[in-house]
């Protein structure tokens, strides 16, 4: 199987690739540094596995990359590598089309399982994470359900969101996304709106509370 991995340390990314080019059923045909040259690769090798580190600073982070690639290589299964033994993060990894969620300091058998029962078409989640999902999705109430960021914001937002956040000017925010500053502007607004937050240290709490500051 042809396997891509997506970190922003390449130490992380060697020694992933050492422990899965020894396996003779397993080929790490690329690796990336961030979200964006994740979707690149993606689309130039349309590899089975994408190996997806969720926190990738400052660039596109795993879960707004996963969303794009499953969109658009919808036959490339997506395996979440992080260290947050979160639920939050699991729900939402999920959502966006992820098929496995994998905790970076598992043995590294637990990893070649996950990815094996992945390419067979299953689906793999951390153990200690499965009681944290059936909990999520039974106790999730549908208030809440209706105020999620991320059903209410659009993708873009959610890039812009903890950019801004963690001190990024309009310029700065334009050139890491390749967008104009009155684009970045404009989202700004409907980030504030849509969230009604008031000002910028608002959003800045609302952003830790959301865990938006470790994308």
């Amino acid at each position: 199987m042809k396997i891509i991995i997506a970190d922003d340390h390449a130490v992380v990314r060697s020694g992933f690739m050492h422990i899965l080019n020894y396996q003779n059923d397993m080929d790490v045909v690329a690796t990336a540094a961030d979200g964006l040259e994740a979707y690149e690769l993606v689309a130039k090798h349309r590899p089975d596995i994408l190996l997806m580190d969720l926190s990738m600073p400052p660039g596109e982070s795993g879960l707004i990359a996963t969303g794009k690639i499953k969109e658009d290589f919808p036959e490339t299964k997506v395996i979440i590598l992080t260290m947050y033994d979160d639920e939050e993060y699991l729900f939402h990894v999920l959502k966006n089309g992820a098929s496995g969620y994998v905790l970076k300091n598992s043995p590294d058998e637990e990893l070649l399982t996950a990815i094996r029962t992945i390419y067979d078409g299953g689906t793999y989640i951390h153990p200690s994470m499965a009681t944290s999902l059936v909990r999520q999705f039974v106790k999730k109430d549908f208030d809440e359900m209706e105020t999620d960021p991320y059903k209410i914001l659009s993708r873009r937002e959610i890039e812009i969101l903890p950019l801004v956040a963690k001190g990024y000017g309009n310029k700065e925010i334009a050139e890491m996304l390749y967008i104009s500053v009155k684009t970045v502007e404009a989202h700004k607004s409907k980030i504030m709106e849509k969230l009604h937050l008031k000002n910028r240290p608002e959003l800045v709490e609302y952003a830790l509370r959301k865990k938006f500051l470790n994308f």
